[in-house]
């Protein structure tokens, strides 16, 4: 096993309390990175850190870290087919100073905004399992407790948007998954949209004017449009 690296926490990043570079609480997803890490000794390979802005009133919660992507760069959707459309949507918006995230030190600042992830490693296939999902929600918890009341969420796809309410408590059948769908929760609003993935924008399941939808929505909630 290699030695686990010291945690790291980026300036826009929130406090470290919400996230561990050593954590190996689930077996499988810390042999899975140790051996990605055998094999691409540059990428990041460790757990993946919030990213944005700590006093955010918005939030975006993914799947988990890409392979090639946020697994490399260590930070989220960087480096990601996904975040071509999600970086580009958030400039458009002005949640982020740059339409293009290409590494952790390229300069990008998000405004009003940070990203994370319902699981914090790369897991096999991209596929976690309930088990280390269920296992990650404590990270999660503590990065959505950060969200000042009123504030809203982003949850790109089912097992992110799942994930959020059990960190908040709710439950996941009085608010199901739907594109476009917006739920009220007691302290914050939640907006679902399909994943921004290859596959989803590659089948048309997303396209960007769906997106730009959603956001639109976010933005009106949060008083900005």
């Amino acid at each position: 096993m290699r030695t686990a690296k010291q945690p790291v926490i980026l300036p826009e990043t929130p406090p470290a309390a919400i996230y561990d570079a050593r954590c190996r609480r689930c077996p499988r997803l810390a042999e899975f990175l140790d051996g990605v890490h055998a094999v691409h000794p540059t990428y990041w390979c460790r757990p993946v850190p919030p990213f944005g802005d700590a006093n955010a009133r918005f939030v975006i919660v993914g799947l988990a870290p890409g392979m090639h992507g946020a697994n490399a760069s260590g930070r989220p959707f960087t480096g990601d087919y996904a975040g071509i459309l999600l970086y580009a949507t958030l400039h458009a918006f002005g949640f982020a100073s740059s339409p293009l995230a290409t590494s952790r030190d390229d300069g990008l600042v998000l405004r009003d905004c940070r990203i994370s992830n319902a699981v914090k490693c790369l897991p096999p296939a991209n596929k976690p399992t309930p088990a280390e999902i269920r296992t990650c929600n404590d990270y999660l918890r503590a990065d959505l407790a950060l969200l000042p009341a009123g504030g809203v969420i982003l949850a790109l796809g089912r097992i992110a948007h799942d994930a959020t309410l059990r960190a908040l408590g709710a439950k996941p059948g009085a608010h199901p998954f739907a594109h476009g769908a917006r739920h009220a929760l007691p302290r914050a609003t939640l907006f679902d949209s399909y994943h921004c993935s290859r596959y989803n924008t590659n089948t048309r399941r997303l396209t960007e004017p769906m997106f730009h939808d959603v956001f639109r929505a976010v933005a009106a909630s949060l008083g900005r449009a």
